[in-house]
């Protein structure tokens, strides 16, 4: 690890605020298995169509009034206009917690509180915690990149399963945030870091 960090500089992870679990779990559900161009898109359309005045984010309860058409409309599939509108339920009965109470919480109780809306599982909540919240143990074991990071930075010639990645990162708590950051610039370097490892 010690060579990765020499390679690639110092750590710049800056989290982004979460003004609204509800708007970034809601961007989230978005943006799965489609691009970046496209989710801007569908958002957009999203925000102008349900949105408030000066292009607010949509509130929850203006999602589960809102017809399943019109959502599809904007470009929703329908498993995903499911996953909205759970995620709204989810959202005005206090399951998702507004800021203030999640920063509150510990990350294992915000990972259960989250993924009991459809739709949305641990990695999209440990994406949540390090790059919304700022948390700085999360290790993303399911993540490929990190995976991935991990077999080139140790010279592996096969991937690690999740559970032997959680186990041999345990050595980086309580900065395990700061791990899955550096393999991901494991990735990005790629044969350079290998000159240099």
């Amino acid at each position: 690890m010690a060579a990765l960090v020499e390679a690639a500089g110092p750590y710049r992870l800056r989290p982004v605020h979460c003004d609204s679990p509800f708007e970034h779990l809601a961007r989230a559900i978005a943006s799965q298995q489609i691009s970046g161009a496209a989710a801007r898109s569908i958002l957009g359309r999203f925000v102008a169509t349900f949105g408030g005045k000066a292009g607010t984010f949509p509130r929850p309860d203006k999602i589960l009034s809102a017809q399943d058409a019109h959502l599809r409309a904007v470009g929703f599939s329908a498993s995903k206009v499911v996953a909205l509108k759970d995620l709204a339920r989810q959202t005005l009965a206090g399951v998702v917690p507004d800021t203030r109470t999640l920063e509150s919480l510990e990350d294992a109780a915000i990972v259960t509180r989250l993924t009991q809306v459809r739709g949305i599982g641990p990695w999209t909540v440990q994406m949540m915690l390090m790059f919304q919240l700022g948390r700085l143990d999360v290790l993303p074991r399911d993540d490929y990149g990190v995976r991935n990071g991990f077999r080139i930075a140790y010279g592996k010639r096969e991937l690690p399963t999740p559970a032997k990645l959680e186990k041999f990162g345990a050595r980086w708590a309580p900065f395990r945030s700061a791990a899955a950051w550096y393999l991901w610039r494991a990735v990005e370097l790629g044969r350079n870091f290998k000159k240099i490892a």
